[in-house]
């Protein structure tokens, strides 16, 4: 992302050591969320409850995609260390980071959606939430996201295809610097506000249907509790992934405001807290939370050096 980019080539302008305990201090929290990341996926799919359980296999596809926007996040930081990319591969490899950032959104509202079916339709849940339904909710909305992907990389072969393989950027590999014309940039902000909205207006909505559906006294309060706060943590984690788009706005504020190097501290601190942090809540939230996951989470994070202090049972747990 240029977010990264600008991150690199302000560290450049300082010594060495400052380079160095830069790449440090954003390849280690990167390195631990990975590895969380990893852990879950694995534990996701290792018992059969999880791989037969519709929020696991959405909760899957989210920790995917958000592990795969939290290794390319750290891989583009790296690369723009060094030389310019070649023109394709800037582009594939910003095709990849939209592509995976849309699904994980749009997986984020299905997640939402289908804890308001759990918690107001609850008689109707185990008839409109199945596998077979969740499968087919998952593969069109990987479908929506690469068409929509497919037509920005479009937007951006602004080149003529002989000069492509070989053309190099001037700069960075950044959005900003392979969008040829107003167009292309026009329709990645507006499809950007309009999944937001939507996604933020699914989420509100979700939460005060359920807040609502708890006055009822047919309502399980414990279920409709646990779900509040859970969609109330997925809004904080589109918060974070709806400041991570205005980030280059900010940083030239602060840049323009305070000392150099104090201005890169806070770009370093930003990257961590809004591109790095929110692709492993939802490891967090689900890994600390779900009393069917935690056990085997923590068995998985420690090696196999202790055992599980309850045994997974075959049914689904509301969180």
């Amino acid at each position: 992302m240029q977010n990264n980019s600008n991150l690199t080539a302000a560290v450049l302008r300082n010594g060495l050591v400052e380079v160095t305990l830069y790449y440090v201090v954003t390849t280690l929290p990167c390195c631990l969320f990975l590895f969380i990341n990893v852990t879950m996926l694995f534990t996701l799919r290792s018992k059969a409850v999880f791989r037969e359980t519709s929020r696991y296999i959405l909760l899957f596809n989210l920790l995917f995609s958000d592990t795969v926007q939290l290794a390319h996040n750290q891989i583009m930081l790296l690369l723009s260390g060094g030389k310019p990319l070649v023109y394709p591969l800037c582009i594939a490899l910003t095709a990849l980071s939209f592509f995976s950032h849309n699904a994980s959104i749009l997986t984020l509202v299905l997640m939402c959606l289908e804890r308001y079916i759990a918690v107001c339709y609850p008689l109707r849940h185990a008839a409109i939430v199945t596998i077979k339904n969740t499968g087919e909710a998952v593969c069109v909305l990987w479908t929506f996201s690469l068409l929509i992907v497919l037509v920005e990389v479009v937007l951006m072969l602004n080149v003529p295809f002989k000069d492509l393989p070989n053309k190099q950027l001037r700069e960075f590999c950044g959005r900003e610097n392979l969008y040829p014309d107003q167009v292309a940039e026009m329709y990645h902000k507006v499809f950007t506000y309009f999944l937001f909205t939507y996604a933020g207006v699914t989420v509100t909505f979700s939460y005060i249907a359920i807040m609502l559906a708890a006055r009822s006294a047919s309502t399980d309060k414990a279920s409709a509790r646990k779900a509040r706060k859970t969609l109330l943590l997925h809004l904080m984690q589109l918060g974070l992934s709806m400041s991570a788009t205005v980030q280059t706005s900010l940083l030239i504020l602060i840049f323009q405001s305070i000392e150099r190097s104090a201005a890169t501290s806070v770009q370093v601190f930003l990257y961590i807290l809004l591109s790095l942090l929110p692709k492993c809540l939802s490891s967090l939230i689900y890994g600390l939370r779900d009393q069917t996951i935690r056990p085997v989470l923590m068995l998985n994070l420690s090696c196999g050096w202790k055992s599980p202090s309850s045994t997974v049972a075959p049914v689904n747990v509301k969180i």
